[in-house]
């Protein structure tokens, strides 16, 4: 379908909209507008605009609570825990993570994790907040409250959901910081929905139908019986994907997905943390010089191709930026009428939701 793009502040304004009409106060509507055209602008789809409708249905099911805070459950030094009552996760997650920030200044370290969180959007988000900071963390994210997505290795229906997982280090005067932000999944389940909106197949190898045959068909995800999607790399990827459900939910007080905690049809996140201070360690002059090092060393290599040079995690969404800050941000026909009807549901017409982004 067509894709018609919009720019940055277009969706800002139109999504800040359609969360205040919710029932969101301004700042926290702004926040989360700005992390979900964030995602665009990197790049990732699958975790920018096109969730508003999910975010409405959701919030009109009661399953998300606006102007929720991250409520402490532990401070115990080295390690917080913080539980997120159902808010917009993109709030929450901030809030534990300003904490862990701050507490980790004073600590060199910090295990910090957060329960029931509503859906808390692109994880890299909390990964830059560290890096800006000039700290390392470490994130593991499950996901539960709804059905399961990802097939296990060797299985063939869905168990789990798209388990994320995120490493983010600091940069130099020279080199960016670097961002390792991936689904434990071949791919997210948000870049299915992208591929069905837009009537694109995704790539072998994702998805399986619901007689567990592999497929290209995005549909499959959407009916029932459904498909699932596979783990990336096979067991390697199964495996990570078991110990990020198990160190999100088992020691983050929230639920894992097994199917003695309650699903009642929500997106919930539950997050495990690390955050170090490099200054603790070698020395951040040390880690700047095996950065610099360790990149232009790989980025010497010839590329197999002249046009697409050799990239380190974080690249791909910087360019994503550049590319999406000039052009605009495409959003296909289907994405944007369930946007609309998001809009529609918490009382904007499209008269002026259509205003609000032009």
């Amino acid at each position: 379908m067509q894709a018609t793009p919009r720019t940055a502040d277009q969706l800002r304004k139109l999504t800040s909209a359609i969360l205040q009409a919710g029932g969101s106060a301004a700042a926290e509507a702004d926040l989360v507008a700005d992390h979900l055209v964030q995602a665009n602008l990197a790049g990732h789809d699958s975790h920018g605009v096109g969730m508003v409708p999910s975010y409405i249905r959701q919030l009109k099911a009661g399953l998300v609570i606006p102007n929720t805070r991250a409520k402490v459950v532990k401070d115990d030094g080295a390690v917080l825990m913080f539980d997120g009552g159902r808010g917009y996760g993109r709030c929450v997650a901030g809030e534990a993570m300003e904490a862990a920030i701050a507490r980790c200044r004073q600590t060199g370290v910090v295990a910090v994790t957060l329960a029931n969180a509503a859906h808390i959007g692109r994880v890299g988000a909390y990964g830059e907040m560290a890096s800006a900071a000039g700290l390392v963390s470490l994130h593991f994210v499950n996901v539960t409250d709804h059905r399961a997505l990802v097939a296990p290795f060797r299985g063939t229906d869905a168990r789990f959901v798209t388990n994320p997982v995120c490493i983010a280090i600091p940069g130099t005067d020279r080199q960016p910081p670097l961002l390792l932000d991936m689904a434990t999944s071949a791919i997210a389940m948000g870049k299915v929905r992208v591929a069905k909106n837009e009537g694109h197949l995704v790539p072998e190898g994702i998805l399986i139908d619901e007689n567990g045959k592999p497929t290209r068909d995005p549909n499959v995800m959407y009916r029932e019986p459904s498909g699932a999607l596979q783990t990336f790399g096979g067991h390697k990827g199964y495996a990570l994907a078991v110990v990020t459900e198990l160190l999100a939910g088992a020691l983050s007080g929230g639920p894992t997905i097994q199917p003695g905690n309650v699903r009642k049809g929500g997106t919930i996140n539950n997050m495990f943390a690390v955050a170090l201070d490099p200054a603790r360690l070698a020395g951040v002059d040390w880690l700047r010089r095996e950065i610099d090092g360790f990149v232009d060393y790989l980025k010497g290599s010839p590329p197999a191709d002249p046009s697409a040079p050799v990239l380190v995690p974080g690249d791909p969404e910087r360019r994503a930026r550049q590319e999406r800050g000039r052009s605009g941000i495409e959003v296909d026909a289907t994405t944007w009428e369930e946007i609309l009807q998001a809009a529609e549901a918490v009382g904007i017409s499209r008269e002026k939701a259509t205003a609000l982004a032009s």
